[in-house]
């Protein structure tokens, strides 16, 4: 029997060219996982819609599932993220990470209704979080740095909590000895004590773990408020923070690792 077409909000995670005209378009959307679809002719020019099936922009798309992929049917834009986040690389290589992250978070072929729409809503979040603080960076760039490094971190952070593998940040993650502490590792699931502490631990400040948990709460003024007196920290935030990502999913992110993030 078949399945009847419908429509989602989504996001393009990436593409790739098929055939003469055509391309495949890796969407994530808001009740239904990840879809892989189809979007015929929209490398011609006269397309009506292939313009908008781009990367930063939140869609309104029209799909009929097939066995193997779907057909995108039509696009319409909600929201377009660009601007500002293709302007400065650094928060472009951001905003490219946010979206791989999610990709790998993402699980596919999830009926309506099955599937929370969490991963989309915290992805066009960051989006927007990134597009605001790059505009007006570049509107007052004698004002305070903008840091789209830490968005992404805080993207992460609560990406990892919401999937039930959050790093603890202030007890031992091994036996719950109280910090702060001053080591972490993945493989125990994140603060360490003198005792727990394994081999290959990081040796780190404590004030990074609070770093990572203010921005695990989304507590953006306050965490902005201790880079402000101490930016250092922020570097080897986001090395723990992607070392944590990277354990729990088994593979790397490569937009993480891309140089100019840390």
């Amino acid at each position: 029997m078949p399945r009847e077409s419908y429509r989602d909000r989504a996001v393009v995670v990436r593409t790739y060219d098929f055939g003469e005209a055509d391309r495949v378009i890796v969407l994530l959307t808001r009740h239904h996982g990840l879809v892989r679809g189809v979007a015929k002719g929209v490398r011609r020019a006269k397309s009506r819609f292939g313009s908008r099936l781009q990367q930063f922009v939140a869609l309104d798309v029209q799909i009929y599932p097939g066995r193997g992929l779907s057909t995108i049917t039509s696009a319409d834009t909600v929201a377009f993220y660009g601007s500002g986040i293709i302007d400065d690389y650094e928060t472009y290589t951001a905003g490219c990470a946010v979206l791989e992250t999610a990709q790998r978070l993402a699980y596919e072929d999830t009926a309506v209704g099955e599937n929370e729409t969490y991963l989309y809503d915290a992805v066009v979040a960051t989006f927007a979080q990134l597009q605001s603080g790059s505009l007006a960076a570049q509107k007052n760039p004698d004002g305070p740095a903008f840091q789209p490094t830490a968005e992404l971190d805080m993207f992460c952070l609560q990406a990892m909590a919401h999937a039930g593998w959050a790093p603890s940040l202030f007890n031992c993650a091994a036996c719950g000895e109280p910090g702060p502490h001053h080591a972490f590792h993945p493989a125990v699931g994140g603060a360490s004590c003198v005792h727990c502490r394994p081999q290959g631990a990081a040796e780190v400040d404590p004030e990074t773990l609070h770093l990572m948990w203010l921005w695990a709460g989304g507590h953006r003024a306050a965490a902005a408020q201790v880079l402000s007196s101490a930016p250092h920290l922020a570097a080897e935030a986001h090395r723990l923070t992607t070392a944590h990502l990277q354990w729990h999913l088994e593979r790397k992110v490569t937009a993480l690792n891309v140089r100019g993030h840390a």
